[in-house]
């Protein structure tokens, strides 16, 4: 036979396109640095802490003896039997008398209770949800009066949850719909834990006499039955519990897989499933939405559990394994700690690591070795339980949260020393050519500089050893260090860079957000015998290749067009918002108003407010919209393109869901043209740490205000006003912008004037900083500690400001002190709104829609879905005041929220509105910058916008003689009850 022969130069070729893919495969390796550390979690938290309540994990580092089992035994406490309560706590026992009805959140209840041994207790809790918002109950512990650690202040006890039904509906296309979800009632025992501070019910330190227990109420009313502190029982490693489980020789092969989505129950409304589609999945959606996965960034909090119902054909060992995708936090592991039957089996169930990976693989879990653990399971039904858990980074968090600052303090020290309060790189007050001997001013500078390197550098060498690679949070920490690594060698270089301490804590605290969510999504969840085979693939790039052709080939012959399929034409909705939020609405219109009403509803968004004026101009508009600004209601009913909702049966008992200043805003000539949907609170922020420091009061009162202002200026700090806002001022000083026919501007009355005089006067006498591009990192970095800002600014510092943590609130706006002692604080408040196009042709439908639309329990369910579904950033601040009530506010902020709301008054739009904010800018800058006196530059500002308005009315056909009713509010809104 003769041979083939190559030649060489491709022989070559070949041998060289072996090596480079074997390169190419060992560069593009899964885990391509094995890390290992000599630091543990004592190692990160031994760094002293002053404050009395300390966190959990720090408190048990420090306590050697914490959780070894002693003389313990169970105290009993009757819920019902209660030493003494305050008179906020609205208590009843139930019909039976056998349990303690808590019906609202306010207050607090004590127990007293003996201790016959010394030792370490779990506290077990029966309790009832009661009928409230959607929220977790939430109820803080004090033993003795206090605290034991940071965790009990906030302790959560859940509402149950499952979908309606399953399988789920498909709608006429064949389109899954997401069922609603309904909680599961009735009675429930928990011991009290902090999946972001231990895998473990929270110990309590209780020595031997008596004690009390108190639980202070925080959110959702609770009944409760029996409350017992117990021992703990201690878990057993997996050598032990292998070790009296032997295996079953005679176990046939067997195995089932259960749908993740098919669960019992789970925790929170926050987690969700969600549709995929690639080769392998289950179910394969083929071409339409089937909501085949569950979790993901939908199930990411520590907490947050899902039961599944699993069964097995006989007694013996199982192993388990989970499809999963693990894609969400670059180089860290996701944990979750797995129970079966309601207890983790064994100790290396506590926070099971899973790691960080592209693609969904189907992972057994067994131990760092690969070697499967086996779970001992009688024959007949059982229960596994899945819980996310960050526990094991709680000592990266808390180092972290510490370090910052210190370096946040360090930063502050630096610019009282050098006079540089400046945030931007080259500024004007910074001389870059000084020279600077630092050590002079400050001794301990490069030791500082020092500490702050090695502390970093051993979270980072933990973090890398957790996760046995590199992460993103470990290389922004890698570059922090290798900052302050060139600041330390030239200390007389920080007061040109000091702006580099910012930058660091902005990064870190970047990452340092996202390190307790566990984000994890799951397929599938196997039961097999040990060595059962179950021919369940996973998906590759090769399989990815037919799948996607059969995919788009769908396309061209499926149906996705819902609107034909309406049997009757459907009312026509566009809302200016981002998706998301679209199909959310979409969701809930098909699962509730639908069906409750008949109407069928086409839903698309409007990507600007001007496709809903080019397409009233060409008459092709909605029926309803929803997500528009609030002059927009105005606007349209001034060229008669709106409909007044003031005409429809039922408006009276509808407008009563909000607050009349609010709605101000959306009434024009004696009419109702929208509904406001959400509404932007103005509120004063204040860092708690800071001003605890300075020995400061929260201002109640402007002139509060300008009595702290020389001690904050003195320390380098001051506070923020936004400059734009006059209305704040006008209306605390109760001045009016109109005339109340609307026909007039009213700017130079004399209450107008003691206004813009006091406005001005913020940045002339008082020396307020004129333009804060970033309020959120001046009061990040502390030296801006208080100010005024939105709601935004309290969202981006829940997401964006882990290291503040705790150390900052919110507050009702400084106002003016009536003669009744009242503090007067009205304020303007942004909303979005909703309304109906005088075009409609389905005006009674739309009608319908509104109602169902900005109804409390609607409005309360979409909030809470939307902020469960994608995080607090997407936190609905409804203008319900029914539904805002049942939000997750905390008690303390939503008493805040609602002092402010009951002074509510937003500005009314008259023709020629859009004038009013450049003529009092201009005017504004005429007395800050120019030095003109106040009330030459407001009588400019009044003669020009009554030009304008002259002008408009002209346009509109109004005359002197007509009256666009603007209504007065005079008396601030009173809430219904005292009860947030």
């Amino acid at each position: 036979m003769r041979r083939i022969k190559f030649p060489r130069s491709t022989l070559r070729l070949l041998l060289a396109a072996i090596v480079l893919f074997g390169a190419f495969r060992w560069i593009s390796g899964s885990d391509p640095v094995i890390y290992a550390t000599t630091i543990n979690a004592s190692d990160l938290l031994s760094y002293k802490d002053n404050k009395v309540t300390q966190p959990y994990a720090k408190l048990i580092n420090s306590t050697p003896d914490a959780g070894k089992p002693g003389k313990e035994q169970p105290i009993p406490i009757n819920a019902t039997q209660y030493a003494k309560a305050s008179t906020e706590a609205s208590l009843s026992k139930d019909a039976e008398g056998a349990a303690l009805n808590w019906s609202n959140s306010q207050g607090w209840v004590e127990w007293t209770f003996n201790v016959a041994n010394a030792g370490w207790y779990e506290l077990h809790m029966d309790y009832n949800p009661l009928e409230g918002g959607n929220s977790a109950v939430v109820r803080g512990v004090q033993i003795d009066g206090r605290f034991p650690f940071l965790e009990s202040e906030n302790l959560e006890l859940e509402r149950l949850w499952k979908d309606a039904k399953y399988p789920y509906d498909r709608n006429e296309i064949g389109m899954q719909i997401r069922p609603q979800q309904t909680e599961i009632t009735g009675w429930k025992t928990k011991a009290l834990s902090d999946f972001s501070a231990s895998s473990e019910p929270l110990l309590y330190r209780l020595e031997q006499g008596e004690h009390t227990l108190r639980l202070i109420g925080e959110r959702e009313p609770v009944a409760l039955r029996n409350l017992v502190f117990q021992p703990r029982n201690p878990t057993i490693p997996y050598s032990d519990y292998i070790a009296a489980h032997p295996a079953n020789t005679s176990q046939k092969s067997w195995y089932s897989v259960i749908e993740a989505e098919n669960f019992m129950r789970k925790s929170s409304l926050a987690i969700q499933t969600d549709h995929w589609s690639e080769p392998y999945i289950s179910p394969d959606p083929k071409g339409r939405i089937t909501y085949n996965v569950l979790g993901g960034q939908r199930w990411r909090m520590p907490g947050e559990w899902v039961e599944w119902k699993l069964s097995v054909p006989e007694s013996g060992l199982y192993e388990i394994d989970l499809k999963n995708f693990q894609n969400y936090r670059n180089g860290f592991r996701a944990y979750r700690t797995l129970e079966i039957d309601g207890k983790a089996p064994f100790r290396e169930m506590f926070h099971f690591g899973m790691d960080y990976h592209k693609e969904f693989l189907i992972t057994t879990v067994g131990d760092s070795e690969g070697k499967p653990y086996q779970f001992y399971l009688e024959k007949g039904d059982h229960t596994l339980r899945m819980t996310a858990d960050s526990s094991e980074l709680q000592p990266v968090t808390l180092a972290l949260k510490d370090t910052l600052g210190q370096l946040a303090e360090f930063d502050r020290h630096i610019r009282l020393i050098t006079g540089n309060y400046s945030k931007n790189a080259f500024d004007a007050n910074t001389d870059s050519t000084r020279t600077w001997d630092m050590v002079k001013f400050d001794p301990d500078i490069e030791a500082k500089m020092q500490s702050f390197i090695d502390r970093l550098s051993a979270i980072r060498e933990y973090i890398n050893g957790l996760n046995k690679k590199n992460s993103d949070l470990s290389e922004a920490i890698k570059v922090s260090i290798t900052i302050l690594d060139e600041l330390r060698a030239n200390v007389n270089e920080v007061p040109n860079k000091i702006n580099d301490f910012s930058t660091i804590q902005s990064n870190i605290g970047t990452w340092m957000a996202t390190l307790a969510q566990q984000p994890l999504l799951f397929d599938y969840i196997v039961v097999r015998t040990p060595g059962t085979t179950t021919g369940l693939k996973e998906p590759t790039p090769l399989s990815r290749v037919p799948y996607s052709i059969v995919d788009f080939g769908r396309s061209f012959y499926m149906d996705y067009d819902t609107k034909k399929h309406n049997k009757n034409e459907a009312l026509t909705i566009w809302v200016q918002r981002g998706r998301d939020y679209v199909d959310l609405l979409r969701e809930m219109v098909d699962q509730d108003f639908t069906p409750k009403t008949g109407i069928e509803v086409n839903i698309n968004l409007m990507p600007n407010p001007n496709v809903l004026v080019l397409g009233n101009a060409a008459g092709d508009v909605p029926d309803v919209a929803l997500g528009i600004g609030e002059a927009t209601p105005a606007d349209f009913a001034m060229r008669d393109a709106a409909q007044d909702l003031s005409s429809f049966a039922g408006f009276t008992e509808v407008s009563k869901r909000f607050i009349p200043g609010v709605k101000r805003a959306l009434t024009y000539n004696g009419g109702t043209y929208g509904l406001p949907e959400i509404q932007n609170f103005q509120m004063l922020f204040y860092r708690t740490d800071i001003f605890e420091n300075l020995k400061l009061k929260v201002p109640d009162t402007w002139e509060d205000v300008f009595d702290i202002l020389p001690t904050l200026q003195e320390n380098g700090m001051t506070m923020n006003y936004p400059k734009a806002d006059f209305m704040t001022m006008f209306f605390q000083n109760e001045a009016e912008i109109y005339s109340p026919n609307g026909l007039k501007a009213n700017l130079t009355s004399t209450a107008g004037q003691k206004a813009f005089k006091q406005w001005t006067e913020m940045y002339r006498k008082y020396n307020l900083p004129i333009d804060i591009p970033a309020f959120f990192q001046h009061f990040r970095d502390g030296d801006l500690p208080i100010g005024v800002a939105d709601f935004s600014t309290y969202v981006q510092l829940l997401v964006a400001a882990p290291e503040i943590t705790g150390h900052w609130k919110i507050a009702p706006l400084p106002g003016i002190k009536q003669a009744d002692g009242e503090v007067a604080r009205w304020s303007s408040q942004g909303t979005s709104a909703a309304m109906i196009m005088k075009k409609s042709e389905r005006k009674d439908d739309a009608w319908e829609f509104l109602k169902w639309w900005t109804s409390g329990e609607v409005q309360a369910q979409y909030a809470k879905d939307i902020e469960s579904f994608y995080g607090i950033e997407f936190r609905w601040n409804t203008a319900n005041v029914e539904a805002m009530r049942t939000l997750s506010w905390p008690n303390d902020d939503l008493l805040a929220l609602r002092e402010q709301g009951r002074w509510a008054k937003n500005m009314p739009y008259v023709p020629g509105y859009y004038f009013l904010t450049r003529e009092m800018d201009f005017a504004w800058n005429r007395t800050v910058f120019d030095g003109m006196p106040a009330q030459e530059s407001l009588e400019k500002a009044q003669l020009s916008l009554q030009r304008e308005m002259n002008r408009r009315q002209k346009d509109f056909g109004i005359t002197s003689k007509d009256d666009l009713r603007i209504p007065q509010i005079i008396k601030p809104y009173e809430w219904e009850g005292s009860e947030p």
